[in-house]
């Protein structure tokens, strides 16, 4: 079986004008934001429903039948199935798939990375934005296996960045494979999510901007590499 792992509903939308074959599952999660720690899958299910409560708003019961139980079906691919992971360059996409590497890390699935390729390093972190199914059947004609060690990359970076492990993020950085292009600067974002974003808000509030249309559009200008979208955005300047 063919699966296609999308980055989310507005890419799912401009892939059904597409001719793919294969079954569909869309990865709903912002991983890059809130706790990611637990100690069993279940209870990451649980912690992260309750953050998305908080935070934004979505009834748990929503978030487990669209978000967990979607993302869960990874865990029964098999090594006939073939998996590929469409997912962009940025701290938010990067972290997504590296937790649906980890989930697929025993599964022995065929996997596939399909990125945005037809963009320029100028432009490499607006993703798939704005794509349409032309370019999207670009980018996975030159699709990229991913090997056992890079697999296993992708889960041990997962575990490192739940763990808020900076050094091991650190060295894993340094790893020269080819389906994480960007890793070190994506890395570096990873370890300083928690200060540099809200520093980048500040500066912008400093020089004139105030409303989120105003500072949104020049926070993605400064800080693309974050791939954080409005919502969290929002959240960050109100916590200023």
């Amino acid at each position: 079986m063919i699966y296609h792992v999308l980055p989310g509903d507005a890419v799912a939308e401009e892939f059904k004008k597409t001719n793919f074959s294969g079954d569909v599952v869309v990865c709903r999660e912002c991983l890059v934001a809130g706790d990611v720690d637990a100690d069993t899958l279940p209870d990451f299910w649980e912690q992260r429903a309750r953050f998305i409560l908080s935070e934004y708003g979505e009834d748990e019961i929503i978030y487990h039948e669209t978000v967990a139980d979607e993302l869960a079906r990874l865990l029964d691919f098999d090594a006939d199935d073939e998996v590929n992971l469409w997912f962009e360059y940025e701290l938010f996409c990067s972290v997504n798939m590296w937790f649906c590497l980890w989930l697929l890390s025993e599964t022995g699935a065929t996997v596939y990375r399909i990125e945005p390729i037809v963009r320029s390093a100028e432009d490499r972190w607006l993703g798939f934005g704005k794509l349409d199914p032309i370019d999207l059947e670009k980018c996975f004609e030159q699709k990229t296996r991913f090997t056992e060690d890079e697999i296993a990359l992708g889960a041990a970076l997962w575990n490192a960045y739940r763990k808020a492990d900076h050094t091991k993020l650190k060295e894993l950085a340094t790893t020269e494979q080819t389906c994480f292009p960007y890793l070190a600067e994506v890395c570096e974002a990873a370890i300083d999510k928690d200060t540099r974003p809200q520093e980048i808000i500040a500066e912008i509030q400093f020089e004139g901007k105030a409303k989120l249309e105003e500072i949104f559009p020049e926070f993605t200008n400064r800080a693309g590499v974050y791939g954080l979208g409005d919502l969290q955005v929002e959240k960050l300047i109100e916590r200023q």
